[in-house]
This record gives C-alpha cells, sequence and structure tokens, in this order.
C-alpha cells in the first residue's frame, strides 16, 4: 500500500472534519469521501457538486481524488473506517438500521 504522503492526510482529515459538520457543504463532502468508500450502498458522486464547495474545499477533494485513484485503497484500509462509520451515522442512517436488523 502506497503511504499517503502528509499533504494527502491533511486533506483527507479536513474533509472527514467538513463531512462531520451540519451544513451544506458537510453533505455535499460527505457524499464525496461516502462514494469512495461504498459507492454501492452510500450511493456514487456527481462531479457537479463541487461546483457548491469553497475553493479549499474542492483543492482537497482534488487531493484526496488523486490519491485514491493513484492507490487502488479505501479509506478504512487507510485507518479511517471509524470516522467514515460515523459519517455512514450521520449522513446516512438508514444504512446503520440495516445493519442493525
Amino acid at each position: 500500500m502506497a503511504k499517503m504522503t502528509d499533504a494527502e492526510r491533511a486533506a483527507l482529515e479536513r474533509l472527514i472534519s467538513h463531512a462531520m459538520r451540519d451544513s451544506g457543504q458537510s453533505r455535499r463532502v460527505a457524499d464525496f469521501l461516502l462514494a469512495w468508500w461504498n459507492p454501492g450502498q452510500c450511493g456514487g458522486f456527481d462531479i457537479t457538486v463541487t461546483w457548491g464547495l469553497d475553493d479549499e474545499i474542492v483543492e482537497d477533494v482534488v487531493v484526496v481524488f488523486g490519491y485514491a485513484a493513484r492507490n487502488n485503497h479505501y479509506p478504512d484500509t487507510l485507518g479511517y473506517g471509524s470516522q467514515f462509520e460515523a459519517i455512514v451515522r450521520a449522513w446516512r442512517p438508514e444504512l446503520v438500521s440495516e445493519e442493525g436488523q
């Protein structure tokens, strides 16, 4: 597995932080992250959604997308499983209910 650079890790952690807030931009960031983690259950990502993000957030999305595209790894394999589970609970609670049944 290719190690994340400090810049890639920082970008991912900023996006995770954004996704855990409660705003329109947070939802967009969560959608992006969850599309990477599990697109089959969490849905895909419409690139035009980035038009509603601040420039700094878009830059982080580009960095993380580049990492994911080049390295073929899911975020939980990078040690972010619990953070992504929290994003699912926040933005896709219906998936949490299905797992508990």
